[in-house]
This record gives C-alpha cells, structure tokens and sequence, in this order.
C-alpha cells in the first residue's frame, strides 16, 4: 500500500497540475469530499515549501507527509537491524486506537475534517 502511495505522489507531483483527477471514491460517487480529499494536494504543496496553505488544504497532508518520509527509513532500519520495531510500534498503535476514548475522539476529529473540507468546496 506504501508503494502505491508514493507512486501515485510522484504522478501527482510531475504531471502538469496532480489536480485533475480524484481517486476518491467517496467523492466520485457521492460529490462530498471525505476526510482525506486533498491530501495529495496538502503534501505537493509541503514539498513546494507552502506548509500554511497545506495546513489550510487538509491537516492530513502533514501527517501522511511525515509518514511517508520516515517510513522507508525505519523499514530500512528494521531490516538491516532484524528487528520488528515497526511491526510493534503497529501493533501498539492499534491497540491504542481500539479505546473507545481515542477511538471517538479520532471520529470526531475526521467528521471535522470532511466538514472543514465542504465548507472550503473541496
């Protein structure tokens, strides 16, 4: 799934615009933005040094920007090391997820999200 991620960044990033073309789903069938519609424009814009503009766009962008970037490092890392530290740094992250507390809570911050995106007309 990472690998298709990065992919479909590098497309985004070196076609003439990136924005033409959804792959949202959700979108494409309903004409409402979901939660993540825009991250790949959130992340172009990191990249071209815009970090406000991309906060604005979609607070996503960020995360997945971080995400992308330190993820081949600490799988690099796992394997030259042979340890699962990013398998259990998962594990634990889901674990934490499955709490009802931060499981709500996190529902709540993505119902805001995709509300932040229809009101901009994303």
């Amino acid at each position: 799934m990472a690998l298709i991620g990065y992919v479909w960044l590098f497309y985004a990033l070196y076609t003439t615009d990136g924005f033409g073309f959804t792959p949202c789903l959700f979108k494409n069938v309903t004409g409402i933005p979901c939660p993540a519609c825009g991250t790949t424009r959130a992340i172009i814009l990191i990249v071209n040094g815009r970090l406000w503009q991309s906060l604005l766009l979609n607070p996503l962008g960020l995360l997945a920007y971080v995400v992308m970037f330190i993820l081949p490092f600490w799988w690099l890392v796992d394997a030259v090391r042979r340890r699962p530290t990013f398998a259990l740094c998962y594990a634990r992250s889901e674990k934490f997820l499955q709490r009802k507390l931060v499981f709500w809570t996190f529902v709540l911050l993505m119902f805001l999200n995709m509300i932040w995106n229809i009101y901009k007309g994303l």
